[in-house]
């Protein structure tokens, strides 16, 4: 830590000499020290490196210590040169072993244009013709203000532009124009969605099961590399918490979790949208420090940022600064500061260069400056910038079109692609089956864990089974019983669906999962929808038994086994049907207020067409026969389960005279008279729980595929201009 802060020392004095306070005269000579002690060098970029030699042994600290780890001088001089502004690191100790070969991965990108409509108001044009590379160990990051197409720019590198984005421009891996291969790239979102009833080994043990192929030793393996990488050895066993009953881990560290969730893969290229979102300033830091050790083991780093402090802005190699998707600059962190001195802006001393460039570039800033004139113009300039942010912005990009950094760009580019290097290959992927055994077993640990999804609502209907139960105890088998227990089979199947909506919470949490896994191409939408179904049996099973107990013996149902257990299969697979019913509601919503009020209303509807408030026969035929009652699963499940109580039982009426179950029940509620008609009863209620949960599965494909769109194909035409 004291070698950063000598650079960052350093860093401060260089900035400050550039912009002096007295003249505010842009200085013409602006140098800066590569490493301490060294001779003052002009930025220069110089010789693209060799591919046959861009593999770097990288050794690692014994005992996974916090500070930056550094990779050997690689075998080629030119790639030495490339890497000579990159922040020097502490010496290796004596004894430190070799842990791996890491092949370093460059990314070009060459006039690319992003074009989504309706993505501003004024233009479709998100990026235009932007330039830049990123180059093995070395952290590039892309700067500018809200909505200037920092992660557009991003995800149009990693290829994750939605369907209605239009890609003009070139991207070339490693020399090469191509799409780059699963496995050879990780991306983190800016929110990543984590599970916090899992420690931090297993989550990321979990991670690598559903991502990579082979034997589980080497996944253990990979697993132990990316908490050593993140620094997170001190708390891979601890949970990861955010429920209302957990502290967690700290907001640093969940981040460095969703990390190295996407290093578990060891990609060449690692793309994160806003590594810093919601850190403090130590936090901050210390990410930054910790992916900078991650650079010096050869992996490619681009990021997006707002914001960063001095510290932080003195850990990045290059920087692609954007202003409404204009590129303003591209190229060596120091470099920016005489780009800006040069265009009229010099950085004030005692200014962060981060704020100063935003405060210049950020159109927000007219208004405040509007609103503070009269202040101004009695205490003096609010900033060193003091024209209009539009005139400052056409200035910085006419200043850098024509300056030698934007010349070097191209002159690198013509270099990195001139020559192809070798081509990103496929790490595999882990079998479907692989990936359900492994999702079933996560969903079944998950839901052990936490009392949201399943011990809660075991408790609430063991509750409401026993209040049902008492109310309706002591009926007797009487012809006269009869109406009061179909009241009761009635309330309970009702009741007991109507509180299956305490599983929204849950289901959105699985929902939220599975997008972000789906995002990164680690799951899929079959695999989970069969994994969260085998979880949930065991669960479900659970209820329904210990539910029909407490209702068949409390009610004084017919005392047949195998009445019973047609019972208990019966409200098994009712709840089997409201569990496809919630989840399909909650992944057409996304919302948990919208989801319960929905799922309420539809519970409503279908209560009132069952066919216990009016005869089926009797219900009006339009809307209320046809089809709500033949779509509303109450209706299969109350018929299925009085036919198993009333069928092949008669009632004596007077002393000559009986009835049978079937005639009994004739003014209370319309069932069959074939004593097999339970049974068909019990094939709907199954059909339907396959139709919800393939109409679910159609559902996450279209979201996929349309809304999220996280496969999208560059679609480069090379025969037309870019337009500007």
């Amino acid at each position: 830590m004291e070698e950063i802060q000598s650079q960052s020392d350093h860093y401060r004095s260089s900035s400050s000499s550039a912009s002096s306070p007295a003249s505010r005269v842009p200085s013409s000579n602006f140098f800066y020290l590569r490493k301490p002690g060294a001779f003052r060098q002009p930025i220069s970029f110089e010789d693209s490196p060799d591919w046959d030699d861009t593999d770097i042994e990288v050794k690692v600290e014994e005992g996974g210590g916090d500070s930056i780890n550094t990779a050997t001088t690689p075998v080629s001089p030119s790639l030495s040169k490339l890497n000579s502004g990159s922040l020097p690191s502490p010496p290796l100790p004596e004894g430190a072993i070799v842990a791996r070969k890491i092949a370093g991965a460059s990314i070009v990108w060459k006039d690319l244009t992003v074009s989504i409509k309706g993505k501003r108001k004024y233009s479709d044009k998100v990026i235009k013709s932007s330039h830049g590379y990123a180059l093995p160990g070395t952290m590039t990051v892309i700067m500018g203000p809200a909505k200037s197409g920092k992660s557009t720019l991003l995800r149009a590198l990693a290829g994750r532009l939605p369907d209605s984005a239009r890609v003009y421009g070139e991207v070339f891996v490693n020399g090469v124009k191509s799409r780059m291969p699963y496995g050879a790239y990780g991306f983190v979102e800016r929110e990543t969605t984590l599970i916090g009833s899992l420690t931090v080994r297993e989550y990321l043990y979990y991670s690598a099961l559903l991502q990579l192929p082979g034997f589980l030793f080497r996944k253990r393996s990979a697993v132990e590399d990316a908490i050593l990488a993140m620094s997170l050895g001190d708390y891979a066993n601890k949970l990861i918490g955010g429920h209302c009953y957990m502290k967690g881990l700290p907001s640093g560290e969940r981040r460095r979790v969703a990390i190295a969730r996407e290093l578990v893969m060891r990609p060449h290229i690692l793309f994160i949208d806003e590594p810093l979102y919601h850190l403090d300033s130590v936090s901050a830091l210390l990410m930054m420090v910790t992916l900078k050790k991650l650079a010096s083991t050869g992996c490619t780093l681009i990021f997006t940022i707002y914001q960063s402090s001095t510290e932080v802005f003195g850990l990045f190699d290059r920087i692609c600064l954007l202003s409404n998707g204009n590129t303003l600059f591209f190229g060596e962190t120091l470099a920016c500061l005489q780009h800006f001195s040069n265009a009229g802006f010099p950085c004030p001393i005692m200014q962060s260069p981060s704020d100063h460039f935003l405060r210049a570039i950020n159109t927000d800033f007219d208004r405040i400056i509007a609103m503070c004139k009269n202040w101004q113009d009695d205490h003096g300039e609010l900033s060193s910038v003091n024209m209009d942010t539009a005139v400052a912005i056409r200035t910085l990009e006419a200043t850098y079109k024509s300056s030698a950094d934007a010349a070097a760009v191209e002159t690198m580019i013509s270099k990195l692609t001139e020559k192809e290097g070798p081509s990103l290959k496929s790490k595999g992927k882990a079998s479907c089956i692989t990936k359900t055994v492994v999702l079933t077993w996560r969903s079944l640990l998950i839901m052990s864990r936490e009392w949201k999804y399943y011990w809660l609502r075991l408790i609430l209907y063991m509750f409401l089974a026993l209040c049902i139960g008492t109310v309706f105890s002591g009926l007797g088998h009487s012809l006269s019983s009869v109406v009061t227990r179909v009241g009761a089979v009635f309330v309970f199947v009702s009741f007991t669906s109507l509180l299956s909506i305490a599983g929204v919470p849950a289901q959105l949490k699985e929902i939220e999962i599975f997008t972000c896994e789906e995002a990164n191409r680690h799951s899929g939408t079959l695999v989970f929808l069969l994994g969260q179904l085998f979880s949930s049996i065991p669960f479900l099973f659970l209820l329904s038994i210990s539910s029909s107990l407490v209702f068949y013996f409390l009610v004084g149902l017919r005392d047949d086994f195998s009445l019973l257990m047609y019972f208990a299969l019966n409200f098994f697979t009712c709840l089997l049907v409201n569990e496809g019913l919630v989840l399909l509601i909650a992944s057409v919503c996304q919302n948990i207020f919208w989801s319960i009020l929905i799922l309420v209303t539809i519970h409503m509807v279908m209560m009132l067409s069952a066919g216990y408030f009016r005869l089926r026969s009797a219900l009006p035929r339009a809307v209320w026969m046809y089809p709500i009652s033949y779509i509303a699963f109450h209706t299969y499940s109350i018929q299925g389960l009085l036919e198993n109580e009333y069928i092949g039982t008669t009632f004596a009426v007077g002393q000559v005279r009986s009835l049978s179950g079937y005639q009994a029940l004739q003014s209370a509620y319309d069932i069959s008279a074939d004593s097999n008609s339970k049974w068909g009863n019990l094939l709907i209620l199954f059909l339907m729980a396959v139709g919800y949960r393939v109409l679910v599965f159609i559902l996450l494909q279209f979201r996929v595929r349309k809304t999220l769109s996280l496969r999208c194909l560059f679609r480069c035409n090379e025969n037309t201009n870019n337009p500007r």
